[in-house]
């Protein structure tokens, strides 16, 4: 019997902007690898990488989705990674365990400026994969579009890459229409033929110019690299195509040069010479390893979650990535015994009994795991970097349809977001709302979607209350506040006098006596403060009250009606009388906010923080980042909630902002009359 061969592996992600193609070329390279008998497409809802109910109502994808497969000696993982701005998280936390990208883009029927908007998209991407040194490769799609120059789609990437673009391969067209390409190593023409293979065909004489002159742009950028390979341009020499490979590899697998590759993913144009490309040139799990500073030579697992999903059949499933070691079915992780280990083709599992280092699989019921976390056998406290967690920029507030139902929130938002960890929520302490954070509308309706489905909450929602303050401009002395009440046998009395005081801003509260003689005896000192303290949950104009010192000077006392009760009345009664005299007034949150926007952009960008009470503090060119800039600004959290919307309509979805608390701040007074206008 023979012995059966071991295949490499290859973890690959499918990256790119919304409507690129990225899940019609995932589809594609299933289907001509063999994974799957028939292709399905997205306008019909059957394709492997858009399998949930949510993605398929939507048309795009909204989490990451893995399919294994085997092409050559190679067992490669896939993951197709959505494209929308408001998942980018998902892709985010799936790169972190993959070798190579793969980045899917589309060409514009327009070479100016919609080209350039094209590729702008792709800006952000580009700077997280440089940012961590993730090997990546472009693949432009649709290149059936009619006008397309790949000449002017190779300059405009080199705008938003921080890493030398090189073509790989130069395109055949026959009436406009791209029938074919010449690939730029052996210089070997080949002819497209939806569903099959290229076929060689003889090396079209009128395009050896534009060829020589692609040719050479790679050659010298790969030279920049190797000394080698410069003495041999500088002496004319041709290198032969296995060096120019090797080239290739190396420098692909360092992150120092991105290849261009294209097709048309619907008619599998350039999909198989793309696997062979990944076959030969991307780099091994080994070189993945060592970028991320895996530790050598470690037969202890190791592992990464790269995804957390809960399905109504198999309950918890974890992506994850295996860098040392050997995992086995029944292996402990983290003290956790793992239900099972899968390789998948989207929802499709098939049982494996091992998982080898440089292999992604599904393992299931990782209880108490989450997305981003180090798996060990042995309890080691080494822990790999993960994806920092992206800021949320957008809130609802929600409520079970069914009051019976608010027991059951708290569990499913918890697991909610462990599925997808861009989303967060609060139990606001003013405002007594469940707040829903995301990344924008589309993703929070699909968190809602998913709570209604899978656990059946249907949600109620609405924006949430800002959650305001109050305060006096003035002090009041000599408040006096008496309580007495008398119901038979024992009755109720304190009598009281207080003085409040305006605080700087963030002075928080202060509550002191100064009394002399007994005149309040102490044991009902505590009482008075419990009065003030509760008043001051809600003041004059109905919000918290803050920045006020509340001094106790006097009062009086009687020798069996007295209690702290009662004087905890009489506080409330003076600090009622008081605070009105005091010109009460409507503080706002305010929160200091960063935007990241393209250059071009700026300008736009502090008009519309303007427009919204925002206080410029200033803008910059951010320095890792060419071509964009970072605006720096206090603006109203009431004007935060839409914020993020009007921000992406006007950089091309591309800005993106960071936000915390940073002071309370008068409300205007026109904005104050507003606020309490009846609605």
């Amino acid at each position: 019997m023979s012995e059966k061969v071991k295949l490499g592996t290859c973890n690959v992600a499918i990256v790119g902007p919304y409507l690129s193609g990225k899940t019609s070329l995932f589809e594609s390279l299933l289907s001509v690898t063999g994974a799957i008998s028939r292709k399905g497409n997205v306008r019909d809802g059957f394709t492997v990488g858009d399998n949930a109910p949510e993605a398929k109502e939507r048309q795009m994808s909204v989490e990451v989705s893995a399919a294994n497969t085997k092409y050559g000696d190679i067992s490669f993982t896939f993951i197709d990674c959505p494209g929308s701005v408001e998942f980018a998280q998902e892709t985010y936390n799936a790169l972190m365990g993959v070798d190579i990208a793969v980045v899917v883009c589309e060409p514009s029927s327009d070479n100016g400026h919609g080209l350039h908007q094209k590729v702008l998209t792709l800006a952000p991407l580009f700077k997280f994969l440089d940012d961590w040194e993730i090997p990546h490769l472009v693949f432009i799609n649709k290149m059936d579009r009619s006008s397309t120059n790949f000449i002017d789609v190779l300059h405009a990437l080199k705008s938003v890459s921080s890493r030398p673009v090189v073509p790989h391969q130069y395109p055949i067209t026959e009436d406009e229409h791209i029938s074919g390409f010449i690939d730029l190593v052996t210089e070997q023409a080949y002819h497209y033929h939806p569903g099959a293979a290229a076929d060689e065909v003889a090396f079209p004489a009128a395009l050896k110019s534009q060829e020589q002159a692609a040719r050479t742009e790679m050659l010298e950028e790969l030279a920049n690299f190797d000394d080698h390979l410069l003495e041999e341009l500088l002496e004319e020499i041709n290198p032969s195509a296995e060096e120019i490979l090797q080239d290739l590899k190396l420098e692909l697998g360092a992150d120092l040069v991105v290849p261009v590759l294209f097709g048309i993913a619907e008619l599998d144009y350039g999909v198989r010479p793309l696997l062979e490309m990944l076959l030969k040139e991307a780099p091994t799990p080994e070189t993945t390893a060592q970028r991320r500073n895996i530790p050598k030579n470690i037969a202890t697992p190791l592992a990464q979650v790269l995804k957390t999903y809960f399905t109504p059949q198999g309950g918890k499933m974890s992506l994850v990535r295996v860098w040392q070691g050997e995992l086995t079915e029944g292996i402990v992780l983290n003290g956790v015994r793992v239900g099972g280990l899968y390789r998948l083709v989207g929802q499709q599992q098939k049982s494996v009994n091992t998982a080898e280092a440089g292999e992604i699989i599904a393992i299931s019921r990782l209880e108490g795991v989450k997305t981003g976390d180090t798996l060990t056998t042995n309890g080691d406290r080494f822990s790999l970097v993960k994806a920092a967690k992206i800021t949320p920029v957008y809130a609802i507030a929600i409520a079970p349809q069914n009051r019976n139902d608010e027991v059951k929130l708290s569990s499913a938002l918890t697991k909610l977001s462990e599925e997808d960890p861009a989303l967060a929520w609060e139990q606001h302490g003013d405002t007594h709302e469940v707040i829903l954070w995301g990344q924008g509308e589309i993703h929070l309706q699909v968190a809602l979607d998913r709570l209604r489905r899978k656990y059946n909450l249907p949600m109620a929602t609405h924006l949430p209350q800002v959650p305001y303050k109050e305060t006096i401009r003035k002090p009041i002395a000599s408040i006096h506040g008496r309580y007495k009440h008398q119901s038979g046998g024992h009755g109720q009395f304190g009598d009281v006098y207080l003085e409040i005081e305006p605080l700087p801003r963030g002075g928080g509260f202060n509550f002191r006596d100064t009394i002399v003689g007994g005149v309040v005896p102490k044991q009902y000192i505590p009482g008075v403060e419990m009065g003030v303290r509760e008043y001051l949950t809600r003041g004059s104009l109905g919000f918290p009250v803050v920045d006020v010192a509340v001094t106790l000077t006097s009062g009086s006392y009687h020798s069996v009606d007295s209690s702290e009760q009662a004087f905890k009345q009489a506080a409330r009664i003076a600090m009622q009388t008081g605070m009105a005299k005091g010109e009460p007034t409507l503080l706002e949150p305010i929160t200091k906010i960063e935007v990241s926007t393209p250059s071009e952009f700026t300008s736009k960008v502090l008009q519309l923080v303007s427009g919204k009470r925002g206080q410029i503090l200033g803008y910059e060119p951010i320095n890792d980042w060419q071509g964009w800039d970072k605006v720096t600004a206090y603006l109203p959290q009431a004007e935060n909630f839409n914020f993020i919307i009007e921000l992406r309509s006007l950089t091309l979805g591309v800005g993106s902002f960071q936000w915390q608390y940073d002071h309370l701040q008068e409300v205007p007074e026109k904005v104050a009359e507003k606020i309490f206008s009846p609605k």
